[in-house]
């Protein structure tokens, strides 16, 4: 998901910046504890078989990907979702056509329709959360509620812009954001943004649950002494590629840090 709709194309970026390429994980390999499986997947590279795949996509997903009148749309989707089953299915022992997802409990109050976090179908204790962003989809796997973004940069963003954006935010995120040189603002506004929408998802409630609710915190290297996090909650940066910003947020038992695992998945 996006918070200013059409970003600029990132381009140029070597392939290893996507992080090391494992193998698919099989079903010893499911996390736990603190540890937060995290995979990148350059999306261009990989349409081409992800189309050849696409037919293990299920009913609700190839309605969708017929939503898109922009082909670039449709195959970022249909690329992310591939991959995602992929990783499911490897996880599970399954074949990814054979992966059922559903939707849980929506997390706000008094909502009990079930448009919350996607889930496995048969309460399986494995986690999953997706985001794509231009060329990038990040995936995070956990045997604990997850959440998961990655974010383009936009270069076309001045200071006036960013503050504008930052107002959205808890207004200790906004304060932290104006105390730093302007310089560096686009830079923590959108490392902010992505642990926001990370944590948002997390808790099954997405943007609706509230931007300027949840103190959630700058990225750790320009986060000012004594910044907080949700209780009960870890919140982790992962490195990505130039360009974008990425983070992952881990329930957790309030004692553990959450411990992203980077890997590159390759479809082709």
């Amino acid at each position: 998901m996006s918070y200013t709709g059409s970003e600029p194309a990132v381009g140029g970026v070597a392939e290893e910046a996507w992080g090391p390429v494992r193998d698919l994980p099989r079903p010893a390999d499911r996390p736990s504890g603190a540890e937060v499986a995290v995979w990148l997947l350059r999306i261009p590279p990989a349409a081409a078989a992800a189309a050849e795949r696409a037919g293990m996509l299920d009913a609700r997903e190839r309605e969708r990907a017929t939503r898109f009148r922009d082909d670039t749309l449709r195959e970022r989707y249909v690329t992310s979702h591939v991959g995602l089953r992929v990783l499911l299915g490897a996880y599970l022992g399954i074949a990814p056509g054979e992966v059922e997802l559903v939707r849980e409990t929506c997390g706000m109050p008094d909502c009990d329709k079930p448009h919350g976090r996607p889930a496995v179908a048969g309460g399986e204790r494995l986690r999953f959360s997706l985001s794509h962003a231009e060329d990038a989809a990040l995936y995070a796997f956990a045997d604990a509620p997850v959440g998961a973004d990655i974010e383009a940069h936009n270069e076309r963003r001045d200071g006036t812009v960013v503050s504008g954006l930052a107002r959205q935010l808890h207004p200790d995120e906004q304060a932290a954001i104006e105390a730093l040189p302007e310089s560096r603002r686009a830079e923590a506004f959108l490392g902010c943004w992505v642990r926001k929408e990370a944590y948002l998802k997390g808790i099954g409630t997405g943007l609706p649950g509230g931007l300027r609710t949840h103190h959630v915190g700058l990225a750790d290297h320009l986060a000012p002494p004594g910044s907080t996090t949700p209780p009960g909650w870890s919140l982790a940066d992962v490195p990505a590629p130039p360009g974008y910003a990425a983070a992952v947020a881990l329930r957790t038992d309030g004692a553990s840090a959450a411990r992203p695992v980077l890997g590159a998945l390759r479809l082709g």
